[in-house]
């Protein structure tokens, strides 16, 4: 997995599976909202997303008031978020 930022927008290449992907990702973002009270999530091409991964964003959205645009790649990982009825709550799009 490989990660990028430019401003708020964060770019997630590759799959997210790993306990070492989740501190990544929460560090990477915890810079982000820092200074920012939104952001754009790209995930390329993940087939999946952690439960760690998908908590910490939930806790983003709903504790600390940060609002995500999320902009997937995957249809695996889009049908997932569906099934979990968390499309909604992290404003999913597909790329």
């Amino acid at each position: 997995m490989e990660i990028s930022v430019s401003g708020s927008k964060v770019t997630i290449d590759g799959n997210i599976k790993s306990v070492n992907d989740f501190q990544t990702i929460k560090s990477t973002i915890d810079d982000v909202v820092e200074n920012n009270d939104q952001m754009t999530l790209i995930i390329s091409d993940s087939i999946s997303i952690t439960s760690s991964v998908i908590g910490y964003f939930n806790k983003l959205i709903l504790k600390d008031g940060i609002k995500i645009e999320m902009l997937l790649g995957n249809d695996d990982l889009i049908s997932l978020l569906e099934d979990l009825n968390l499309t909604s709550v992290f404003n999913v799009k597909k790329v």
